[in-house]
């Protein structure tokens, strides 16, 4: 299984970026995908899961409205469009395959090598 994150960069406040994470080695559409960020000092925290269709989506508050997870199965590859970014949004972003319950949230067993998002305040 691999999953190779990309997009990420320096962007002033307010911009825009998407991430995009490729997946090889099993069955992309099979699994639920998702991107979680972490932070200097801080602790890995989840920011928006797809279900296997593309049909469900789930977003942490802090992102709802701004951020947009979508996939391709065809492309085996997960994206994560990021408006209105704030500097807080500053953060190394991993996308991960895994599975997915109200009760525990995105629980992932792959993790990409992450890509870093910083934003200029």
């Amino acid at each position: 299984v691999q999953l190779q994150a990309s997009g990420g960069g320096l962007v002033q406040t307010g911009g825009s970026l998407r991430l995009s994470c490729a997946a090889s080695g099993y069955f992309f559409s099979g699994y639920v995908m998702g991107w979680f960020r972490q932070a200097p000092g801080k602790e890995r925290e989840f920011v928006a899961a797809i279900g296997r269709s593309g049909g469900s989506t789930y977003y942490a508050d802090s992102v709802k409205g701004r951020f947009t997870i979508s996939r391709d199965n065809a492309k085996n590859t997960v994206y994560l469009q990021m408006n209105s970014l704030k500097h807080e949004d500053t953060a190394v972003y991993y996308c991960t395959r895994g599975t997915y319950s109200d009760s525990f949230g995105l629980r992932g067993d792959y993790w990409g090598k992450g890509t870093q998002v910083t934003v200029s305040s």
